[in-house]
Parts: structure tokens; sequence; C-alpha cells
């Protein structure tokens, strides 16, 4: 592909395919029309000179690794009409320095923004329940993350090397109504009592608390994520409620 070249999707075009403008770095903008209703995986990863990209209401999933390391795409905006970003889906665009993520969109796939070095805020869609292991790690940049109530389920090291989570102060974090990290040197003989309300604990929450002795989970949660408990070595005491209807493998491993 010549450099700078933009493209116009014909209208009625129903969808992209996986790799369809996988490395065309000559690639800068993309017009897509309202009869796209998908975007497969890789379709336009690595296309690094892409500045610009609509997508339009009519889309309903973007696929893995669709837009990674497209590192001078700046802006995205998920529109209302997505209900999945799938895993790494924006990985790597290092440029990007804001998302709005759409109110229909229900899960944020694994490492979604992974290493977007210059995403300085995050406003999630009112109906996400689940947000990946990874999915904002290494956004070093990001200060501002806004998260609905309706998150349940949030994956590991999900808000990793964040200025977010360095802002924080030691103890319990929480991310909305998730129990999302215990930062710090947590002592010996601690007991935690989750908050009424809470609906999960991310994975790793505790992960090598050693310190940690016992824990009270209120009948609120309903999901415990993958090695939660992990290597919590001093823990003899926690009780699962009736209302936990997920426990990923390895949550006390």
């Amino acid at each position: 592909m010549p450099a700078n070249t933009s493209i116009t999707l014909l209208d009625g075009t129903k969808g992209i395919a996986g790799v369809a403008f996988y490395n065309c770095t000559g690639l800068t903008s993309v017009t897509i029309p309202n009869s796209v209703t998908s975007i497969e995986y890789s379709a336009f990863a690595d296309c690094t000179g892409l500045t610009s990209v609509t997508i339009p209401n009519s889309v309903t999933s973007i696929g893995e690794t669709a837009f990674r390391k497209c590192t001078k795409l700046a802006s995205v905006t998920i529109p209302n009409s997505v209900t999945i970003i799938e895993g790494g889906a924006f990985e790597s665009c290092t440029s990007l320095t804001s998302v709005t993520i759409g109110n229909s969109v229900t899960r944020i796939g694994g490492y979604a923004f992974d290493s977007c070095t210059s995403l300085t805020s995050v406003t999630i869609g009112n109906s996400v329940t689940s947000i990946g292991q990874e999915a904002f790690s290494d956004c070093t940049g990001l200060t501002s993350v806004t998260i609905p109530d309706s998150v349940t389920s949030i994956g590991k090291d999900a808000f990793s090397s964040t200025a977010w989570l360095d802002n924080q102060p030691d103890g319990l974090v929480y991310a909305a109504k998730v129990a999302y990290k215990y930062k710090g040197t947590m002592p010996a003989n601690t007991s935690i009592v989750l908050l009424d309300g809470t609906k999960g604990i991310a994975g790793a929450a505790f992960s090598r608390c050693t310190g940690l002795t016992s824990v009270t989970i209120p009948n609120s949660v309903t999901s415990i994520g993958s090695s939660a408990f992990f290597s919590c070595t001093g823990l003899t005491s926690v009780t699962i409620p009736n209302s936990v209807t997920i426990a990923l493998n390895n949550s006390c491993a």
C-alpha cells in the first residue's frame, strides 16, 4: 500500500475480515459505512500510520487484536452498538489519549488496552460486567478511570502499572464494587471484612498476602477471580457465600 492512503469502504459492506489490512503501514484513515457489523481479528493490526478511524453504530463486535499496535491512533469512541471488545483489540496503541466505551458493551477482553501508554482517562459504559486480565495494564499515564457499579468481575492485573493504581493509598483498593487489590505490605494477623455491597473479588486481589488470616465475604459477592488468594499461607478462615456463582480456577492455590 502506498504511503498516506485513505480507504473508504463500499456502501453495503457487511464486515471487515480478519487481517484485511494487517501491517498496511501506509494506511492513514478509514471510513467505515453503517452497514458494517463486525471488525474481525487483527483487521487493522500493525497499521502504524493509521491516525483516524470512525466506528459506526452498526458495529456490534471488535475482534481480537483488531487495532493492535496502531501507534498513531489518538482517540477512539466505541459506539453503543458494540457489545464486546475482544482481547488485545487496542493493545499497544501508544498515541491513544482517551477512550469512551459505549453503554452496550458488556465485556472488555484481556489486554484490550494493554500498554496504551498515552491513555490518560477511560470512561466505561454502564453495561460492562467483566474487565479481562491486564485489560489496562501498563497504561502508565492513566490517571482517571470511571468504572460503573455493573462490573462484577475484574481479571488479574487489569490496572497494574497505571497512575490510577499508584495514586491509591495502601490497603484494599476497590474498583467500583469490586475488591481489586491489596496494595502495599499486609501486616501479620490481618482480618479482612469486605464492604457490604461488594460484587466481586478480582483476580490475584490478595495474592501473596501472607499476613492474611481470615476473610469475611458478604452475600452480595458473585465472583472470585483466578488466584484471588494465591499463596495466602496464613489464611485459616474464609466462608464463600451461596451468592458466588463464579470461582475461577486456582482462586486459593
